[in-house]
């Protein structure tokens, strides 16, 4: 296989990641931005410093190159210690701390950017580091052990994601007093004794085996570290709290990815259906997918106790799942199990999976609070359900109809099938963002046919139930749209999307307090928000008369979904209810540039408030602004 146009050599790697990035956007992005370039401009000035360059900077991540492992590492040290004292002048929940993974490794140079598993490498061991610390490979290791004053602490042999082998890692001990000390490496003297070491380790392996069985994680994993409580993000709820990672697809096949986020999501929207638990919606679990993430980190930006993590194999008619429970605040496993059957079994496992969570959770269940099942028990139908589903999160008008084809195709193998009809419905809605007003009420026709269908067959569906009440909305049945909205919270209290359908009436129909309220609980149940929270905050700050923190929600929202016009133009009322003038006159003029046929008047008539005050209010501020009429 010819490589033209690739130059391979050797470097070392330095990758650094920001801790808790998005938790502190989230708090004030401003100061966030501030601080990330002021640190972004002290690493960029030690790697110039220690011979290193600068490869790419994205986001809250730094990726380095140096041509000597002990520059790279002095670098880290340099860069640690640095932050640390900056750190200390900022309040402890604004300080920002970084982990730093260093590899010597072969990588790809095209283009002065690199690539290749050196560079992967790097990333994972960047997630093992602590806050703050330091963590380098075995190959990297080798080059500096006896060079620097510093110490080591052996992590073993580390199963990294998308590395087929275990990388040897060790954790950079910077302290004075640990200088020259590399804790907890066996080393074997000569090849008799490693050999006859080895043999030992195999018989002892399989004498435990035979006395305490096969214990799917506790041989495989490290040891968990526990989360510090000083770092937990939110205050911890009172009742036990769990955060369901997405598990992984080990299937051969990529595309089966949508059946292990699928079973991920099932076991979410079980758990959310529990009150006497605290669950972290499925937005916020998802956006440590794919990312080398600790246990502890995650129960510190979520603000929760128990991690859930696991994998998901299916392999023709057969599925392997596999899970842990953790307790992140002692490093303890709750449970842990392996399941190995037909693929036609996947419900009674989810189940069998849920129940032994909330078990494992110290949670008794009602008899109303255990039906769990997944709405059908015709697999095909399953599956191609969640095809469907995993293309509805595909935002594009294509996406759409092949989410409701294959949403039909769900019914036609099961005609009762509840979730599939709630599907069509979803995607019904979704295409009126993509159609003309012309269509706009056929299409929510079509939308509440489906959904009032889906809960025709279950009753207590609590998504359906929402979903109907924001069709309500849209119809301006507005006792209607609330009363679902309230069965939807009751049904699924720990649902944040059903807090913030219900939030979205009441602010509405002028109950902008309530709404407030019930969009900041969404919020604790999805820490990583979906933006159009931020927004709806916004709003409900504005009919509050609140305008300072109106304006800082809407700046929230646009630095996440930048360029919305109808948000620009709230911001502008809001500026112009404070009377700062020339801001409101720069938000007019953003809105005009972005859509020069933007009219107050055809926002005014999409609008969904009930009270004529209100509108006076909002789009009064907007025409004094100085958006057209």
């Amino acid at each position: 296989m010819t490589q033209e146009g690739f130059k391979r050599k050797l470097t070392a790697i330095l990758s650094a990641d920001a801790v808790g990035y998005s938790r502190l956007m989230a708090e004030d992005e401003a100061a966030t931005v501030k601080t990330i370039a002021a640190y972004r401009e002290i690493m960029t000035s030690l790697i110039k410093q220690h011979r290193g360059r600068v490869v790419d900077s994205p986001g809250d991540n730094v990726l380095a190159e140096f041509s000597s492992v002990v520059d790279a590492v002095q670098c880290a040290v340099a860069v640690q210690n640095e932050i640390q004292t900056r750190n200390a002048e900022l309040a402890k929940y604004r300080r920002m701390e970084f982990r730093i993974g260093i590899n010597l490794g072969d990588v790809i140079d095209e283009d002065d950017r690199i690539y290749g598993d050196g560079v992967n490498i790097a990333a994972r061991l960047e997630s093992l580091a602590d806050p703050g610390g330091i963590c380098v490979s075995k190959t990297a290791f080798d080059q500096i052990e006896t060079k620097l004053p510093l110490g080591y602490e052996y992590l073993g042999e580390q199963s990294v994601k998308n590395i087929p082998k275990p990388v040897g890692a060790y954790r950079v001990l910077m302290k004075p007093d640990a200088a020259g000390k590399v804790i907890g490496e066996k080393r074997f003297l000569g090849r008799y004794s490693r050999r006859t070491a080895m043999a030992a380790i195999i018989i002892l392996v399989i004498v435990a085996g035979g006395l305490i069985g096969w214990n799917i994680y506790l041989q495989q994993s490290k040891k968990v570290e526990p989360a510090s409580v000083d770092k937990i993000a939110y205050p911890l709820p009172d009742k036990p709290s769990i955060a369901v990672l997405p598990f992984d697809n080990m299937s051969d096949d990529p595309k089966q990815e949508y059946f292990s986020d699928g079973i991920t999501e099932n076991i979410i929207m079980a758990l959310s259906k529990t009150p006497k638990l605290f669950v972290i919606a499925r937005n916020s679990s998802f956006t440590y997918k794919d990312k080398p993430v600790k246990v502890q980190q995650v129960a510190e930006e979520l603000g929760v106790r128990c991690i859930l993590e696991g994998s998901v194999q299916k392999t023709d008619n057969r599925v392997r799942i596999t899970a842990q429970l953790i307790d992140a605040l002692d490093g303890k496993h709750l449970w842990a199990e392996r399941y190995d059957r037909n693929l036609s079994d996947i419900f009674a496992i989810q189940d069998e999976l849920t129940i032994k969570i909330i078990s494992a959770l110290q949670v008794k269940l009602t008899e109303g609070e255990s039906s769990l099942g997944v709405g059908t028990d015709n697999i095909d139908a399953y599956l191609k359900y969640l095809q469907a589903r995993k293309q509805g999160q595909k935002l594009s008008k294509e996406n759409n109809a092949l989410r409701i084809k294959l949403a039909e195709e769900a019914i036609a193998l099961d005609p009762e099938y509840a979730d599939a009809y709630l599907e069509i419905g979803s995607a019904h809605l979704t295409d009126i963002w993509y159609s003309s007003s012309d269509l706009s009420k056929q299409l929510l026709e079509q939308a509440e046919l489906n959904v009032k269908k889906a809960i025709s067959l279950r009753a207590d569906h609590a998504e359906a139930r929402a979903l109907l009440g924001h069709i309500y909305l849209f119809k301006r049945q507005f006792d209607e749209a609330i009363a679902e909205g309230e069965r939807a919270v009751a049904m699924a209290p720990n649902s944040a999307p059903v807090h913030a359908w219900l939030a979205f009436s009441l602010e509405c129909v002028g109950r902008p307090e309530e709404a407030l309220s019930l969009f900041e609980k969404a919020m604790r149940f999805s820490p990583i928000s979906d933006s159009w929270y931020l927004a709806m905050l916004g709003y409900c700050y504005f009919d509050m008369g609140q305008y300072e923190e109106a304006i800082s929600a809407f700046k929230r929202f646009l630095d996440l979904s930048p360029g919305e016009p109808l948000t620009i133009a709230s911001l502008a009322a809001s500026y112009s209810m404070l009377g700062r003038e020339e801001e409101a006159r720069a938000a007019v003029a953003e809105v005009l540039r972005i859509d020069p046929k933007f009219s107050v008047e055809a926002q005014r008539k999409k609008s969904l408030y009930k009270n004529p005050e209100d509108v006076k209010n909002l789009y009064g501020a907007q025409l004094k602004a100085g958006l057209p009429e």
